[in-house]
């Protein structure tokens, strides 16, 4: 390994060694070569092109993957000379303005055309076969961006850690997933940011934070923040019209993998259903319980069946491909959380039947009741004070906070004044839960608009509770509209809280509960308890919140039930 390597570029190129270690197919070519071209776009713009093949005047089947990450290059070089060495070519390049490409930085935007003129290049050189493509986070975006348009010669794509829906990664009902896209945008703006991170996601008017904390105006991160419903301009039209509509129209077969902890889950699941007859016949989709870094963030978990070589997995299904012309099988593969095995389907977990548990009152308290038992009326009532936000611990869409992600030790219930918990009996039986949780509640705000989180959490029989889900809402996006609502203060609603899906197992004699607050923080953007788009308020101010439970307002959880 070079001596400028990082400890953390040394440890990637070391994972690629020893995954390739345990390849079935060894080594069979000790001499490789390595070409750096400056590739032509459509518009003239030349990009830095890395071809990794062996040293002879053969043809092969080649990998392309297209990236916007210099400081991983040692690990790309790495990969390719491992795919080199068993007689698969690769060739990384350099999207525009990043890594020696010419031209200027702007995220997504040129990725479709650039991809394309790409695609076609390598394909019409006779050294290649037949071609794949490779990519993970950003680079899965550029190969899920041209996926509808590879030329013949392109057989088939390895995408992880990515979904075709960007408002679904950016946005739930009106709140912005600041520790995805505002830690993102500080990171690979294109010029150096060094201001406090939280202090850049609580800035107000948050719409300014480049120009009044960063030093330099970004407009593509102020269409982010103010493009808050799906059907607004920016969602409708450009890059990402074009690849919330490539799914459909994929003609090869796809592989797929998530986390049920990675920040694109939600709109990978819905790239999944969205996928083509004819291509998903031959595709398949594997949800394990990582992160964004294939992870397991699974706090006092013993399991032993999760563990993830994706390094391997990849060069597997290109082998099976492109190498033994094996033609793939629909495939879903879904990790059971604390239950530490997998289920194996044609399709994502559709469950029809719900187990249900009521808000209610006790005599020991707040508490959750099955859906035999009447409900005793109550209602709870808490204040949600923007500038005293609840920190993130347990979640799901955290990037730059990985530590807080997973399913992790929570604190105790209650454990806040501005949180109110639920906590059901011990379950008589195993409960094995997948799919997407639902929650709904009757709640009223002296605001004109407001939030309303959960956290669905598991406590043992030692009283220990460990997140499954969360989720968020907002009053004027209830009901999951795609556009904003008016909302009257004091006025009692009904609101929709959706997970994510999930696989979990509540173990018998373990207990569900259900913290409901206001805030999740940096998950989501603070919502300021005022009325229009979150990133223009100016103040916040303080809100008293009320959730109601009886037979007539009956607050619950869904949990989907396991098919077997």
């Amino acid at each position: 390994m070079s001596n400028h390597m990082t400890a953390e570029a040394e440890a990637r190129v070391q994972g690629v060694i020893d995954s390739f270690k345990q390849c079935e197919k060894k080594a069979i070519y000790t001499d490789v070569s390595r070409t750096e071209l400056m590739v032509s776009m459509a518009d003239g713009v030349k990009l830095r092109t890395i071809i990794t093949r062996p040293s002879n005047d053969s043809a092969y089947p080649c990998i392309l993957s297209r990236t916007c990450y210099p400081h991983d290059e040692d690990f790309y070089l790495e990969l390719s000379n491992q795919y080199a060495m068993r007689g698969i070519a690769f060739v990384v390049q350099y999207c525009r303005g990043m890594g020696g490409s010419e031209g200027v930085w702007e995220p997504n935007v040129n990725e479709r055309a650039d991809g394309k003129s790409t695609a076609d290049w390598l394909c019409s050189q006779k050294w290649v076969t037949c071609a794949g493509y490779w990519g993970s986070s950003y680079l899965a975006l550029t190969g899920w961006i041209i996926a509808d348009i590879v030329p013949q010669k392109m057989k088939t794509m390895y995408l992880t850690l990515y979904g075709t829906d960007r408002h679904v990664s950016a946005y739930q009902d009106g709140l912005f997933r600041h520790d995805v896209l505002t830690a993102w945008t500080m990171a690979a703006a294109g010029f150096p940011i060094d201001a406090d991170y939280i202090e850049s996601c609580l800035y107000l008017p948050h719409v300014e934070v480049d120009e009044g904390l960063w030093g330099h105006r970004l407009e593509w991160y102020r269409k982010w923040v103010t493009s808050t419903d799906s059907t607004d301009e920016y969602w409708q039209t450009g890059v990402w019209k074009d690849l919330k509509d490539v799914p459909s129209k994929i003609k090869i077969p796809i592989s797929m993998s998530e986390g049920w902890y990675d920040h694109h889950l939600g709109s990978a699941i819905k790239t999944w259903d969205m996928l083509s007859d004819e291509s998903r016949v031959g595709s398949e989709f594997v949800i394990g319980p990582w992160n964004h870094w294939f992870e397991a963030p699974l706090e006092d978990d013993d399991g032993k069946n999760y563990e993830c070589n994706d390094i391997l997995r990849a060069f597997e299904w290109f082998e099976r491909i492109l190498v033994k012309k094996e033609s793939p099988k629909q495939r879903v593969s879904q990790y059971i959380v604390r239950g530490d095995y997998w289920v194996e389907s044609k399709a994502l977990n559709k469950s029809s039947k719900y187990a249900y548990f009521f808000l209610s009152d006790s005599k020991n308290g707040s508490g959750l009741v099955d859906a035999k038992s009447k409900i005793a009326r109550g209602e709870r009532r808490y204040t949600h004070n923007p500038e005293n936000p609840i920190y993130s611990h347990g979640g799901e869409t955290l990037l730059r906070s990985k530590e807080k992600a997973g399913s992790l030790l929570m604190p105790d219930a209650n454990y806040r004044d501005d949180v109110i918990s639920f906590v059901s009996d011990s379950l008589c039986e195993d409960l094995s839960v997948c799919g997407q949780i639902k929650v709904r509640l009757f709640v009223s705000s002296r605001a004109g608009d407001t939030a309303f989180a959960i956290k669905i959490i598991d406590e043992n029989k030692d009283g220990k509770g460990y997140f499954v889900r969360s989720g968020i809402t907002t009053l004027a996006y209830r009901g999951h509209s795609e556009t904003r609502q008016t909302y009257t203060p004091d006025e009692l609603v009904e609101i929709e809280i959706d997970t994510w899906d999930i696989g979990w197992l509540f173990k018998k004699g373990h207990k569900i509960r259900i913290d409901i607050q206001s805030s999740d923080f940096p998950q989501y953007n603070v919502h300021s308890n005022c009325a229009g788009v979150w990133s223009k308020q100016t103040k916040n101010v303080t809100a008293e919140q009320c959730v109601y439970f009886s037979e007539s307002h009956p607050s619950r959880i869904e949990l989907p039930l396991q098919q077997s």
